[in-house]
């Protein structure tokens, strides 16, 4: 019995086949209960109909009183019983010695009990007789009981090849449900290419394609680690192997003088990989937020420019470099507020860093229709034309930087602004002849 149960509990196949064959049974149990308290109804309404018509047609045929005696014991029938009484209670004919039908009966229709079973008893008043005509229920009941079986017959028939289809049909209808089982078991763990929805009923295939998408943020995690691994690798063996170099001039330094300067030298290599391994961390942190698809929120552009302010007003002091937010409109965006962050943060230090001593740096937030538009310009050199694409790569810098850096700031900026749906540009600065990098979000109602 556990089994079964069990059975029930864990497979959907096993389910409907019990439930289907369950409906069939009851269905037929239904029917032919139906089928005989219809049948009876009908067979009480004939046999009384019946009944009525004896008694009337023995009216007109007997004399007012005298006996008449009653049938030989080999005619007697107690099917229906007839019995006509006098006035006095007298009884002048019976079909049937032993009926033991009561005297004195009620007029019309009456169930009485005698001889161990129920007959059904008409009794009619004339010319001063009493007229009664009886029938033993167990007859109208075995004829209401063959009729029914008559009628579900066919359906008890019918029963098994129902069940046969019905067993077809599921085995039919869940066969694409075994096939992608066996397609996701069959499967190799790097394997993330997505399962088939051919020939999917509807219930299931949203769960497939729920699947799909779910292989789909787990390949683009794999991707990530791989990507950021392999970047690890490349990026950080040449500041390593500087740092190592550095350490050992430290050593071979002959005077204070030298010491102290591979000291500087050192301290600066160790600057420039903390910042190297902490722009690439940032950048896996990111492309992680966005293989698990965090959910947007929304998020005041203007909010997260005085954020970013606040994080790089340190460095543009150390400068005497003018920073703050030029302009801004109302501008709400749908995405991550950190990750926007994080985008205009990299947008300041990378301003910041190419900006002369003394110069100016500006954000601007305008809503133009349905997109917000999110700018930083600087007074720094700028940037050639034919480089304003490439710097957006990866671990690219420019032949003409005037300071150290990893390369990874601006790629960072394209990775989150392409998690939002935003389109990065680079531009000649009308306002303060730098760098304009604009940043074209699109708007949230």
């Amino acid at each position: 019995m556990s089994r079964v149960i069990g059975s029930l509990t864990g497979s959907l196949r096993a389910r409907l086949l019990w439930f289907l064959l369950a409906a069939i049974v009851l269905a037929a149990g239904a029917q032919a209960l139906v089928a005989y308290r219809t049948v009876l109804a009908e067979a009480d309404d004939i046999f009384d109909y019946h009944m009525q018509q004896m008694a009337l047609s023995l009216r007109a045929g007997l004399p007012p009183s005298a006996a008449v005696g009653g049938l030989g014991a080999a005619e007697q029938n107690f099917d229906f019983v007839v019995q006509v009484w006098t006035a006095d209670g007298t009884r002048i004919f019976e079909s049937a010695e032993q009926a033991a039908l009561p005297q004195l009966a009620v007029l019309g229709f009456a169930d009485v009990n005698a001889r161990g079973t129920t007959y059904r008893v008409f009794s009619m008043q004339t010319r001063g007789l009493v007229i009664q005509v009886a029938q033993d229920m167990a007859a109208r009941r075995h004829m209401a009981g063959t009729l029914a079986l008559r009628t579900i017959a066919p359906v008890a028939l019918m029963a098994p090849l129902l069940m046969l289809v019905v067993w077809w049909v599921v085995s039919q209808s869940l066969a694409p449900v075994a096939r992608v089982r066996k397609q996701v078991a069959s499967r190799q763990a790097d394997d993330l290419s997505p399962v088939s929805e051919e020939n999917l009923p509807e219930e299931v295939r949203p769960l497939v394609q729920e699947l799909n998408l779910l292989f789909d943020r787990v390949r683009h995690a794999f991707d990530a680690q791989k990507h950021f691994v392999a970047d690890a690798a490349h990026e950080l063996r040449s500041p390593l192997a500087a740092l190592k170099l550095q350490v050992q001039g430290l050593q071979r330094a002959p005077d204070d003088a030298s010491r102290e300067l591979a000291v500087s030298r050192l301290v600066a290599g160790i600057d420039r990989a903390t910042r190297l391994v902490e722009q690439m961390l940032a950048l896996a942190r990111h492309e992680a937020s966005m293989a698990a698809g965090a959910k947007p929120e929304p998020v005041d552009l203007a909010e997260v420019a005085r954020l970013a302010v606040s994080d790089a007003v340190a460095a543009a002091q150390a400068r005497g470099i003018d920073i703050g937010i030029a302009h801004a409109d109302k501008a709400v965006v749908h995405g991550q507020s950190e990750a926007l962050r994080m985008l205009l943060r990299n947008l300041l230090e990378n301003a910041i860093k190419y900006t002369p001593v003394e110069g100016r740096v500006d954000i601007g937030i305008a809503r133009k229709g349905d997109t917000a538009e999110l700018t930083v310009d600087d007074s720094g050199p700028g940037l050639p034309p034919e480089e304003r694409e490439r710097v957006l790569d990866r671990f690219y810098r420019s032949g003409e930087s005037q300071a150290p850096g990893s390369g990874l700031g601006l790629a960072i900026v394209k990775s989150i602004a392409d998690l939002h749906g935003a389109t990065v540009a680079l531009e000649q600065s009308p306002s303060l002849g730098g760098l304009r990098v604009l940043v074209r979000f699109p708007a949230r109602s």
